[in-house]
């Protein structure tokens, strides 16, 4: 067993494993990569086999398979099991892979990911986002917008949002995602993401950076709006979900991380799936 600090050059090796047939937004290289020091993420080879071992919100020990679960042995995780807590993020219909009575499930609420119909996105209908429909059109009504590709010179004006935000958030830059986002940007064709910016009367206003978890789902790993643009996150995520390619079903707004005012931000579009990352353990 070889274990190494997460880095670039880990890229290869880890990108393709990590797409798997799942919602869940970890299963991403940019996201492990943009949050590297939040999970003190390494990188683990065990024979021909890669695993992440990183810290959860809760500061406990895990390791997340990058090498299809089904190919990996008991004795494998029980080598594993002996150096961290548990293994996660597991999804619900990985957990056959472990009908052996001697491992227990469970999951946290705040880690479960937040995922969303795109047609819901596009349109807001129904009573219950009636609220988010009537700022789309405020914003609709009183601004002159525009919706580019972020790249190239494009970033620069995205860092500036940034920033921006930052300030406007009144908290420590350790305090929010402001690093990982500025790396995001920093790194942007690097990490193979894609994203828009979205300018008001010609100012700077706001911007979405994500990338396909799978091949129906697309993850919003950064979103940021400047509040003096009344209504600029529900514009951003209709059109944004309008942009995207047919092929997509759905949205992932990823975890809420036990934070109430996200909890509540992310719950007020009505998610049409809760996706549960499982944490599985030797009893």
């Amino acid at each position: 067993m070889k274990i190494e600090k997460i880095s670039l050059d880990h890229k290869e090796a880890l990108h393709k494993g990590l797409k798997k047939d799942t919602m869940i937004a970890e299963y991403s290289f940019a996201n492990i990569y943009l949050f590297r020091e939040n999970h003190k993420y390494e990188v683990i080879f065990y024979n021909d086999l890669i695993f992440i071992k990183g810290y959860s919100y809760d500061n406990k020990s895990y390791v997340m398979p990058v090498s299809d679960i089904k190919n990996i042995k008991k004795d494998v995780f029980d080598d594993l099991l002996k150096i961290v807590d548990f293994i996660f993020p597991v999804d619900e219909k990985w957990l056959s892979n472990f009908k052996d009575s001697e491992f227990s499930f469970e999951y946290k609420d705040g880690d479960t990911d937040y995922v969303y119909e795109i047609n819901k996105l596009r349109t807001f209908s129904g009573k219950k986002l009636h609220s988010k429909r009537n700022l789309l059109h405020q914003f609709e009504h009183n601004y002159q917008w525009e919706a580019l590709p972020l790249y190239g010179d494009r970033i620069t004006d995205a860092k500036k949002i940034l920033i921006m935000w930052q300030e406007q958030s009144g908290l420590e830059k350790n305090d929010t995602d402001f690093n990982a986002c500025m790396e995001a940007l920093e790194l942007y064709d690097e990490l193979i993401l894609c994203g828009f910016i979205y300018y008001v009367d010609r100012k700077p206003a706001g911007f979405i950076i994500g990338e396909e978890i799978c091949y129906d789902t697309f993850a919003l790993h950064f979103a940021k709006g400047l509040v003096e643009f009344k209504g600029i996150y529900q514009f951003m995520f209709n059109n944004f979900s309008k942009i995207l390619p047919d092929k997509y079903r759905f949205v992932n707004f990823e975890q809420d991380l036990d934070k109430e005012n996200l909890r509540i931000a992310k719950k007020s579009y009505e998610p049409d799936i809760l996706v549960k990352k499982y944490r599985v353990r030797k009893l």
